[in-house]
């Protein structure tokens, strides 16, 4: 019976999630669509990729996208787990069918952030540069973000920002450090 019970609850919230939805939607449509800052979000989507393919380090390209793509799924999954417990919000919002989460945020800026830091002076000490690209992530990126209203820290301390992006940074670096790469034809 319980189970039952849970089943019927489930699709209540459901519901309420497409309603929500449906009302971010008429938001998008209705009041972002033609602000200057719904069209800066859309750029933050496109625009660091174009960059970043005519700037990448062509010989390594396969090693930073694997590492960029780590970062999709990191920044998503923390993002996932703080948007569920209210840590943090996104007023401002882009693509209307995912509207809890900042998409330009977790599929272009965080992942093309982290493999340019990862290609600048790759001979650099990588706890420095780690701590370099995080306090400038955290301390300007997000604070500025929460400047121009398109991220609600609440209560979230952006040094605990600062850890996130260290964590990126370093778990993208280990894995462009894997030596196991092989044909698949071999």
């Amino acid at each position: 019976m319980a189970f039952q019970k849970g089943l019927i609850q489930s699709e209540n919230a459901y519901n309420q999630l497409t309603e929500v939805s449906s009302l971010f939607a008429k938001t998008v449509k209705g009041e972002f669509l033609s602000t200057w800052q719904w069209w800066f979000g859309v750029a933050l989507f496109i625009v660091p990729w174009i960059v970043w393919f005519l700037l990448r380090k062509k010989d390594s390209t396969g090693r930073l996208l694997l590492a960029g793509f780590i970062t999709i799924l990191l920044s998503l999954s923390v993002d996932l787990v703080a948007l569920s417990l209210g840590l943090w919000s996104y007023p401002m919002v882009i693509i209307p069918f995912a509207p809890f989460l900042f998409l330009p945020y977790h599929f272009s800026l965080a992942p093309v952030a982290v493999m340019f830091a990862l290609q600048i002076k790759p001979k650099m000490n990588n706890l420095i540069k780690g701590i370099i690209f995080s306090s400038i992530a955290a301390f300007g990126g997000m604070n500025f973000f929460n400047a121009i209203d398109f991220y609600n820290p609440k209560n979230w301390s952006t040094l605990y920002d600062f850890l996130i992006f260290l964590t990126f940074y370093y778990t993208a670096y280990w894995v462009t450090r894997i030596e196991s790469f092989k044909s698949l034809d071999k």
